[in-house]
């Protein structure tokens, strides 16, 4: 890299950086998540305005590599935050009316997709069509669960029964799309690896859950009565930290799925209980890395894959068709099965417009649809849309269905009854950070 190619990347980060937080405090104004205008940000960056103008000035090829390794720096992290906040208590606590709504808004998505990607593959069919179809289905069933529980935290619902049944069916919807969306890029991801990478990766997940478990666990144990209060000792937990889940993605890349199974597993295996400072203090390094500088870096260089000025009228209609699947099969699909496990209509309402937000996890399933070559550019851009639509309505669904005369979900507390509540599993609670609205919540414990 020559000098001038130095001056063009910083020049770039910084108008990034800056764009990053204004477009952020945009959507803030507008009652919105700040991932709302950073996914604006990153279309209105791409070749939608001026023929690709916006990008040859400020993101010019020569420094395109270099954005993207950022930006894969920041999924890393993100993905791993996600499988660290994934909460055991939610999991242990499932029940059947849990499983129901998890089921209705999991499968009618799941099904509707694939039959809107049979009839789309007729003209967006990069490869394979098998993985594509299956590949649709798993994107449109994605709930956001980051994005979901900020919503309720800002809303100050997270501890009422309808905040601890969505975080509840959110966070097993996800960990079940997430299993899906491996299992189709082993079919279809794998590209020219030979089968014999892809068959150890159930050995390597059981080595990780019965070896690496135990051994984080009993090195992060030692440090979890006496929390090192110097920068080299917090440092070293970092340090090991960040290295496991750097080698778990490396595997999974080696092995043909996406670097993104390695880092999630690594955050999902991670102890729990004592070692709860442990994970706060991780939450905080890495949240101001990957939140304030490499995840808006990732905002921008997908939306330079997005170019909405070619879609066409038959692009119109295809768009349509994936909106319309998205939003009526996670509407009605965990409307459905909310009804069906007891909910009353006015919470099966809200559970449902919570459900459909789709944030920053779509956009992170989509890049790498596009990366293995499952996705062509053209759906890939009309997926973009659909996760900024789903995103965007969640606020003002909510704010409709909680309108003067109408029983919001707060004030509808009672319709559960106490045995109905008992079965709810404990809320996730928040912290706060300085830095600017979390995109993940975290556990409250104290600090020292």
């Amino acid at each position: 890299m020559n000098t001038h190619q130095t001056a063009q990347l910083l020049v770039a980060l910084g108008v990034i950086l800056v764009l990053s937080q204004v477009f952020g405090a945009l959507a803030r104004w507008m009652h919105q998540p700040a991932v709302v205008g950073e996914i604006v940000l990153g279309i209105l960056a791409g070749p939608t305005l001026f023929h690709g103008g916006i990008t040859r000035v400020m993101f010019p090829v020569e420094i395109q590599p270099l954005l993207s390794a950022l930006a894969m720096v920041g999924v890393a992290f993100f993905m791993f935050i996600v499988g660290l906040e994934v909460d055991h208590q939610l999991l242990r606590g499932l029940r059947a009316k849990t499983g129901v709504i998890v089921l209705g808004s999991t499968t009618v998505p799941f099904t509707l997709g694939v039959g809107a990607a049979l009839w789309l593959a007729r003209d967006h069919l990069p490869g394979d069509r098998l993985g594509y179809v299956l590949f649709m289905g798993t994107a449109l069933s994605i709930t956001a669960f980051p994005v979901l529980a900020r919503i309720l935290d800002d809303r100050g619902i997270t501890r009422t029964p309808l905040g601890s049944l969505a975080l509840s069916s959110a966070a097993v919807g996800d960990l079940i799309a997430w299993t899906m969306l491996a299992a189709v890029v082993a079919i279809a991801g794998t590209g020219g690896n030979p089968l014999w990478r892809i068959s150890l990766v159930v050995p390597f997940v059981l080595a990780v859950f019965f070896i690496g478990r135990p051994v984080l666990n009993r090195v992060l144990g030692a440090s979890s009565m006496n929390p090192p209060d110097d920068q080299a000792g917090s440092g070293r937990i970092l340090t090991i930290v960040v290295a496991s889940l750097l080698g778990a993605g490396a595997f999974m890349e080696w092995a043909g799925l996406h670097y993104i199974f390695g880092t999630f597993l690594v955050g999902a295996i991670l102890p729990r209980g004592a070692n709860d400072w442990i994970r706060i203090q991780i939450c905080d390094r890495l949240e101001q890395i990957s939140r304030q500088l490499l995840m808006p870096v990732f905002f921008v260089m997908a939306g330079l894959q997005v170019n909405l000025s070619t879609l066409g009228l038959s692009g119109v209609g295809a768009l349509g068709l994936i909106l319309l699947v998205a939003i009526g099969g996670k509407l009605g699909g965990t409307m459905g099965a909310a009804r069906l496990a007891g909910v009353s209509t006015r919470q099966s309402a809200n559970l449902a417009v919570l459900m459909n937000t789709r944030g920053l996890t779509e956009l992170v399933v989509l890049a790498t649809g596009v990366q293995l070559g499952i996705l062509d550019h053209r759906t890939y851009s009309m997926m973009v849309v659909m996760a900024l639509v789903t995103t965007a309505m969640t606020g003002p669904l909510l704010d409709l269905l909680q309108r003067p005369g109408r029983n919001g979900p707060v004030s509808e507390k009672a319709e559960l009854s106490a045995s109905q509540h008992q079965e709810l599993p404990a809320p996730l609670q928040t912290v706060s950070t300085a830095g600017g609205p979390d995109l993940w919540p975290r556990p409250q414990v104290e600090r020292a």
